[in-house]
C-alpha cells in the first residue's frame, strides 16, 4: 500500500480514485504521513508551490483538457505526468504503478 497524497482534488473525485485504486493510502495536505506520489488538480492549485514543496516525490497532474495554460504550468513546474482529466481517468492505473517506486 503506497501514500497518495491530495492536492486540490475535490471530494467527489477523491471518491473515484479510492474506487479506482483501492490498494492505496489517500491523504491530504494536512497529514502527516510522508507520500509517495502526489495527485493534483492543475486548476485548484499552483503548481509551482506543489513542485517546490515536494521535490523529491513524483507528481501526477490533470485538468481539464482546455485548460492549456494550466497543462503548460504543472509541465513547466517539472511534474512527472501532465494529463487531461478524461485520459487521466483512463490510465490511472497503470500511470500510478510507473510512478511509484518499487
Amino acid at each position: 500500500m503506497s501514500t497518495i497524497l491530495l492536492c486540490g482534488v475535490d471530494l467527489f473525485f477523491r471518491g473515484k480514485l479510492e474506487a479506482l485504486l483501492p490498494e492505496h493510502h489517500f491523504i491530504t495536505v494536512d497529514h502527516t504521513d510522508t507520500p509517495e506520489l502526489v495527485i493534483a488538480d492543475i486548476s485548484r492549485i499552483d503548481a509551482q508551490e506543489v513542485a517546490d514543496t515536494y521535490p523529491d516525490v513524483p507528481i501526477l497532474g490533470y485538468t481539464n483538457h482546455t485548460d492549456t495554460s494550466g497543462l503548460r504550468a504543472a509541465h513547466a513546474a517539472g511534474f512527472d505526468q501532465v494529463l487531461a482529466k478524461s485520459a487521466f481517468v483512463e490510465r490511472v492505473g497503470e500511470i500510478v504503478a510507473e510512478l511509484l517506486p518499487s
